[in-house]
């Protein structure tokens, strides 16, 4: 079915969540004029229905093919790949000095969203470029910003981020691959990095890969990590000694080629030292904390396409003599749908508009966007997995059929939790690091926020969140560990909760479509009367401790 652009949702949150005026009231984004908002909302829906949309189909049935070391897209994806270049996408929010429009984050969210709800596959090759981007401009030097940036930002390049090895996934510190000097000032690469985004294609005439490396005699785990550019194609115009091995044959997001990469076999790969040596993981959390935001965005992305087509599909299928959409149950998965992907984009485009306070100075904003980060990562691709689920189950038998597409969202919903740190890792990481940020108070600060706005419907949440909080505080890193989990998700839908509760206050009076304004109020009570209230139930796994869960030894699990 056709994709029709949130436009709507989209302004409505970047006015009554994000705060837009009050960030283009800062001189940095001045140029972010109501006029100029609304042709960006506009004119990037346009673009992903017209040139994006219409390949997601193809790009999951016949996908990347890989042929001795070369990976070819479908037909089309280039032509509208270099359309998006040529309309300047990719700029919206890189620096103006290397080229880009230097306007507000958010915006370029609005973009992503757009790109991936279209055809969440091949707009990975936009999500990482924004990341490689953030990573140049904070930890390279002059000369490197000046020799990558320009044609990253254009998308001209695109850039990927190279962690995970065969025996190195979530454990960093594990990694083998190698860096020693070279003569000329450059290091010699060498090793294999495995789940490389778009780590070849002909979409692109050069690939600028972001490779973690250690050095010679650098400390082992991942205080000895470096991070290095290293070009497909070296800015002298000669290829690199960079090899794509081989693509991935995956459950889903076929229009992205998941590459294994070789560097150096022939002992010629050439890469350039990122800030400081064994400084790599914090130059390379720069590029993560990025791309997590997006993946949270990405299980937005793919609510909103399965929710669509689940709606469009029961108002037109007839059973007992009226729509499925007459029914209480289709009723309830299609709010449910609604309330979850609105509840989801609130909180990542909240957190988007953090990282733009964030990048004009403000340190509490910079504070609020680290505890955010782990929840819009992994709430947002929990949603995603959930609603595009619930979006099979509408179609029915017909669902479970390929034809109708809406498998193919929920097979392509189902990375999201797992890649750019699982969200078992961003559940470990809330506990374990956010929790504790100036001693609790940014979790405080938080939880005072949600209170001030006296919704009725989350005085229960947030006490139980805050003695959950309270307990986990004060336990054992196991116990801790055991219940992050839970823990994350009442968070995140006491944070949704409080975001709802806003947009429907604002939708009272809110000059907008009625239809839109009726959705968004059906879409918050249900949100707060019947999600919020699941979350509380989940305390008692937050705060039960890790002993059930060693109860019996890993062979007995069978």
């Amino acid at each position: 079915m056709p994709f029709t652009p949130p436009t709507a949702e989209q302004r409505f949150l970047l006015d009554h969540i994000v705060g837009i005026a009050e960030l283009a009231a800062h001189e940095r984004f001045a140029a972010a004029t109501p006029d100029l908002v609304d042709a960006i909302v506009d004119g990037a829906g346009a673009f992903a229905a017209g040139e994006y949309a219409p390949l997601n189909r193809v790009g999951d049935e016949v996908g990347a093919v890989w042929n001795d070391g070369a990976v070819t897209m479908p037909d089309g994806f280039r032509e509208a790949y270099q359309a998006f270049v040529a309309n300047g996408w990719g700029s919206i929010s890189a620096p103006e000095a290397f080229g880009g429009q230097g306007l507000p984050n958010v915006l370029a969210t609005v973009v992503m969203e757009d790109l991936g709800t279209a055809n969440m596959g091949f707009s990975l090759v936009n999500m990482l470029t924004p990341a490689a981007i953030e990573a140049l401009v904070q930890h390279g030097t002059d000369e490197q910003r000046a020799a990558w940036l320009p044609k990253l930002v254009t998308g001209e390049w695109n850039g990927t981020m190279n962690l995970t090895e065969p025996q190195a996934g979530s454990d960093v510190g594990a990694l083998k691959t190698r860096a020693t000097p070279a003569e000329d000032g450059s290091w010699r690469i060498a090793g294999t990095k495995i789940f490389i985004t778009f780590g070849e294609h002909d979409l692109t005439d050069n690939i600028v890969h972001l490779v973690l490396a250690r050095t010679p005699g650098a400390p082992a785990g991942t205080r000895g990590i470096s991070l290095f550019i290293v070009p497909k194609i070296r800015l002298d115009g000669t290829p690199n000694d960079v090899r794509c091995v081989s693509i991935e044959h995956k459950l889903g997001i076929h229009a992205s080629p998941t590459c294994v990469m070789a560097y150096g076999d022939n002992g010629d790969c050439h890469g350039w030292l990122i800030g400081a040596e064994n400084g790599g993981m914090r130059a390379m959390f720069t590029m993560m904390n990025n791309a997590r935001l997006n993946v949270g965005l990405q299980g937005v992305q793919i609510a909103e396409r399965a929710r669509q087509q689940a709606a469009a599909y029961a108002r037109e299928r007839v059973q007992g003599g009226q729509p499925i959409a007459a029914y209480p149950d289709v009723r309830r998965m299609l709010l449910r749908m609604a309330a979850l992907t609105q509840a989801a984009r609130a909180l990542v485009y909240y957190a988007g508009g953090q990282l733009d306070r964030a990048h004009l100075g403000d340190a509490d904003a910079q504070a609020r966007l680290d505890l955010l980060t782990p929840l819009a990562k992994a709430y947002g691709t929990d949603v995603g997995c959930e609603v595009s689920s619930l979006g099979v189950q509408v179609h029915g038998g017909m669902g479970y059929i390929e034809e109708t597409g809406a498998a193919q969202h929920f097979r392509d919903a189902r990375i999201a939790p797992i890649y750019e740190g699982t969200n078992g890792i961003q559940a470990a990481d809330l506990v374990g690091r956010k929790l504790g940020l100036e001693g609790g108070a940014v979790f405080a600060a938080l939880l005072a926020d949600i209170r001030a706005e006296a919704v009725p419907e989350l005085a229960a949440l947030v006490g139980a969140v805050e003695r959950a909080g309270a307990t986990l505080a004060a336990a054992g890193a196991e116990d801790r560990l055991a219940g992050s989990h839970p823990f994350l998700t009442m968070l995140s839908v006491a944070t949704c909760g409080w975001l709802m509760a806003r947009q429907a206050r604002a939708a009272e009076t809110a000059d907008a479509d009625p239809a839109f304004l009726a959705l968004k109020k059906a879409a918050a009570r249900f949100y707060l009367e019947r999600i919020v209230p699941e979350a509380i139930g989940l305390e008692a796994g937050a705060t039960g401790g890790a002993g059930l869960l060693y109860a019996v030894d890993a062979e007995a699990l069978g």
